[in-house]
């Protein structure tokens, strides 16, 4: 009986060091992808450096006792504490997970994850097996080995749980740039074919995209949700003696409106009447505006007195004008360090403010009053950015700022961002082949995901807009149109 149990305990613990030492030396083989892979568990995310070296380490350490005889009791609880901890991973991977990732590579990376549970499951109790055979043998009392099991499960439970905790807290509100890559937040592509990369997005009613021509003002696009062609009609205005420089066309439907900043002019109409009346003139200067509803406007514009951006807004019928000189915080020079772009959530009626060169966003209301800001997951806290002076005092940018934040939409609560710079542990090939995505929500200022929009003939992705149920995207001379799979957390 005894050589059985020698055995069976010295099988056991072959079959241990030989699984720990072929997953060890596969992740230090395969190190930069290893990481990746704990970067984007939806788990452990925010300790993707420490746990990627602490698991190898582990591995190996008790692959070494194992081999040792007068520390194999040792190995064996150490193989049970780690492939405990491996199976309540698992076990919150398939439960309370947002998404379930792919499996990780190795010498199980055939299993699915429910495979690997059972897998996981049975090591655990072939482990505790070697334990218990060598505790009799030296003749300790069950209870105090069984204490010993207990405390070593319990004590891997909580820690696997702790860091799950911990690394959803660090990830949605104290990020350290480590991004979630969610699969299939956006899927079932479609495209149409556009003749012209002069295209932007005017504006949305429902599931309705609208679009507006830079090369072509007067013309408005229109793809209704069953997506199967462009629909181009011109539209028209008062008054076409004034000089253009930069006209744009926004739809509020079944209001619309073209506004020129450097005229400065703003024309208004309502559908089905395709003529837009010229209402303002000559009276405010803005770098970027967005309607709010006929006759009221939000702008940002340059205040002369402070020689800084600043937002207001507008109501024309009133013939009223507000500034918020507080909105936007100086940082360098009050003009540079607070470019951004203005978004709308049509759902809720906010406005959000995103800093290009900082990871910062604000929201207000239609009135200008400040609701509260968020901070994108970079680390760029402070503008890069430098500033000269010519002999006129106009300033210029000495070099290429360092830009952070490129495109914005938000629908329903969730800000999508489009971001320039790379995150912890994440791979050259993809940004080489797509742009990013980070989802926020944005009133919680709670980071949530992120997705690539892939290239398509090396044309990459110039805006993008949220609707209820799409996600479109202008690229090249294309739209495309992907359905959204995660509306909310």
């Amino acid at each position: 009986m005894k050589k059985l149990s020698k055995f069976t305990v010295n099988c056991i613990s072959y079959f241990f060091i030989l699984l720990f030492i072929y997953a060890s030396i596969s992740k230090v083989l395969d190190f930069e992808n290893f990481q990746i892979q704990i970067a984007q568990s939806p788990i452990l995310s925010a300790y993707a450096s420490f746990i990627s070296y602490a698991v190898i380490s582990i591995e190996l350490i008790v692959a070494l006792f194992l081999v040792i005889s007068k520390l194999r009791l040792l190995g064996l609880y150490g193989s049970m504490g780690l492939m405990t901890s491996f199976t309540i991973y698992i076990y919150f991977i398939l439960n309370f997970s947002d998404f379930i990732p792919c499996s990780c590579g190795g010498i199980l990376e055939k299993m699915g994850w429910t495979e690997h549970l059972i897998f996981n499951i049975v090591c655990v109790i072939i482990s505790m097996i070697s334990i218990i055979i060598l505790e009799k043998n030296s003749g300790k009392r069950v209870v105090i080995y069984s204490a010993k099991i207990l405390m070593v499960i319990a004590f891997s439970a909580f820690l696997i749980t702790y860091l799950y905790d911990s690394s959803e807290y660090i990830l949605k509100k104290e990020n350290n740039f480590t991004r979630r890559f969610r699969p299939h937040a956006i899927d079932f592509p479609e495209t149409i074919h556009l003749n012209a990369n002069s295209f932007y997005f005017a504006g949305s009613k429902g599931d309705s995209v609208f679009l507006g021509n830079t090369t072509a003002p007067l013309l408005m696009g229109k793809i209704v949700p069953d997506f199967r062609t462009l629909e181009i009609d011109t539209l028209t205005i008062s008054d076409k003696r004034l000089a253009f420089s930069s006209v744009q066309l926004q739809v509020k439907y079944p209001y619309f409106s073209f506004t020129d900043g450097k005229v400065p002019a703003i024309f208004e109409g309502k559908f089905p009447d395709k003529n837009a009346n010229l209402i303002m003139k000559d009276k405010l200067f803005f770098s970027q505006i967005l309607m709010i509803q006929p006759f009221k406007y939000i702008y940002r514009t340059h205040s002369l007195a402070r020689n800084e951006n600043v937002v207001g807004n507008i109501d024309i019928s009133r013939d009223a004008i507000q500034f918020n000189d507080k909105f936007l915080e100086k940082q360098v020079d009050g003009i540079f360090d607070t470019d951004g772009k203005f978004v709308v959530d049509p759902s809720s009626g906010e406005y959000i403010y995103t800093y290009f060169y900082r990871n910062e966003y604000r929201r207000l209301d239609k009135n200008l009053q400040f609701l509260g800001n968020g901070r994108t997951i970079d680390s760029t806290s402070k503008a890069n950015i430098e500033i000269i002076s010519n002999k006129e005092g106009v300033r210029k940018l000495a070099k290429p700022p360092l830009k952070v934040n490129l495109i914005q939409s938000a629908y329903d609560g969730i800000l999508f961002n489009m971001s320039s710079l790379k995150g912890r542990h994440e791979s050259e090939t993809i940004w080489k082949k797509s742009k990013i995505i980070d989802v926020y929500e944005y009133k919680s200022n709670s980071y949530l995901y992120s997705f690539p929009i892939y290239h398509i003939k090396k044309e990459v992705v110039r805006d993008f807009l949220a609707t209820e149920n799409y996600f479109y995207v202008l690229i090249g001379n294309d739209i495309m149109r992907y359905k959204r799979m995660y509306k909310k957390r």
